[in-house]
């Protein structure tokens, strides 16, 4: 990626290879500069290497802006940087630039739900989705009452229910963002030369209970 700076500032990101205009020589130069010519020579008419070398915030639990671009004379280059803006962790009611509030068709006021209420309705969509590979053996049990439900398995089913409770508990007792991220973050063993060597305990948010005792009733 190339950046065009006249009078020391960056007057436009070329993302990729085209006819080039030098406005100062008034000359036309084809697209095949930007891959034939070297940095020192594409310098002489403004053009300049974009060094994408900002932070970035974490998707998951941040914002981040467009890129913002500086130019370096010293360097040579043009750097980025961006503003990172946490998401928020509670619902909110939507407003509009006025602050009064967006309804819905119904006149319902629209939410804007936050992390942990997403993330409480993410751990209910995962352990449903875990009970539901038994659903076949329900339905078995209703039409042969002859064909019970495996103990093994509703052991299993009562062990995701309440993993999802203390999932659930874990996000609601966050008060802080640090808080939050730290229930995505895993616990791990580490060698003699400080690298990782394996994980020691799963994050919160990623721990249900095992279900090798029912493998062979999944469906």
């Amino acid at each position: 990626m190339w950046g065009y700076v006249k009078d020391n500032k960056v007057e436009e990101i070329i993302r990729f290879p085209r006819t080039f205009i030098d406005t100062e020589n008034n000359i036309k130069h084809p697209r095949t500069i930007f891959n034939t010519w070297t940095w020192e020579q594409l310098n002489t008419i403004g053009l300049y290497e974009v060094v994408d070398s900002g932070s970035k915030g974490n998707d998951k639990f941040e914002y981040t802006s467009q890129a913002q671009y500086s130019y370096s004379s010293k360097n040579k280059n043009i750097t980025t940087s961006y503003t990172i803006t946490e998401k928020a962790l509670d619902d909110s009611e939507a407003k509009d630039e006025d602050g009064n509030n967006i309804l819905d068709v119904d006149g319902n006021k629209l939410i804007n739900y936050g992390l942990k209420t997403l993330a409480k309705e993410q751990a209910k969509r995962t352990a449903n989705g875990l009970i539901s590979r038994f659903n076949w053996l329900v339905e078995r049990s209703i039409y042969d009452s002859s064909k019970t439900i495996p103990d093994a398995v509703k052991t299993y089913v009562a062990s995701i229910r309440t993993d999802c409770e203390e999932i659930e508990t874990a996000i609601t007792n966050c008060k802080t963002l640090d808080e939050f991220k730290a229930l995505y973050q895993d616990e791990y063993n580490y060698d003699s030369d400080g690298e990782i060597e394996s994980i020691k305990t799963v994050n919160r948010i990623g721990r249900w209970s095992d279900d090798s005792e029912v493998k062979t009733y999944l469906r």
